[in-house]
């Protein structure tokens, strides 16, 4: 049985998986929020994560005050701006999405410009980029390998599976990264870097041998 957390749920692995047969379970960033006994989780123990720093990115006006009509395929600004249709494609998840693209000129001298773009002045020159948004087109979807992934993580037997990746993987990566302070490799070369990595395991195993061995004797 194969498990990964949720940095490797993109449709390409999820169709390595079903192609090969591989018994694996990788959720995706949403499957806590599909789960009931989660419901109440942020209420009771507050947000993850909420007391980093701030990433740099300011907040700026979400693609969900755009006005966004799928069928017509048309995307009006917060500032009445008819944005720029940029074409339908797939993205990592093999959804369809429809982007859109301000023009530099509307952009450009929009009162709103500090407020809906990360770096405003991107407007101001003539290689620039106006805002961008894009949106999931439901309609047009059709079921693909990321659905088959969320049927099998949602499961009963799925949950179950999944839950043990908690007492199996990460206990190995806080010793090793943490107690052992393996945060970056000092060396250079898959080889030379393995061969770090495989050293530190062989310290994590015999510790475990000379902390628990007497108990599975």
């Amino acid at each position: 049985i194969v498990t990964a957390d949720t940095g490797f749920a993109n449709e390409a692995n999820m169709k390595y998986l079903h192609e090969r047969q591989i018994n694996g379970y990788v959720p995706d960033n949403k499957f806590r929020s599909r789960d009931p006994k989660f419901q109440n989780q942020k209420d009771k123990y507050g947000k993850r994560h909420q007391s980093q720093t701030s990433t740099g990115w300011k907040e700026i006006i979400p693609a969900s005050e755009f006005q966004f009509d799928p069928v017509k395929l048309t995307c009006i600004c917060p500032a009445g701006q008819s944005l720029k249709f940029d074409g339908t494609r797939a993205d990592q998840n093999g959804q369809s999405r429809a982007y859109f693209q301000g023009r530099l000129l509307q952009c450009r001298h929009c009162p709103k410009k500090h407020l809906c773009m990360h770096n405003p002045d991107a407007a101001n020159h003539r290689k620039g980029k106006g805002r961008q948004v894009s949106f999931t087109l439901e309609h047009k979807r059709l079921p693909n390998y990321t659905d088959w992934m969320k049927h099998r993580v949602d499961s009963s037997q799925g949950k179950e599976i999944y839950s043990h990746r908690m007492s199996v993987v990460e206990p190995v990566f806080g010793n090793i990264g943490t107690n052992k302070g393996l945060n970056r490799f000092s060396l250079r070369g898959k080889k030379k870097v393995q061969g770090q990595w495989q050293l530190y395991c062989l310290v994590h195993n015999i510790e475990k041998l000379a902390n628990y061995g007497r108990m599975a004797a």
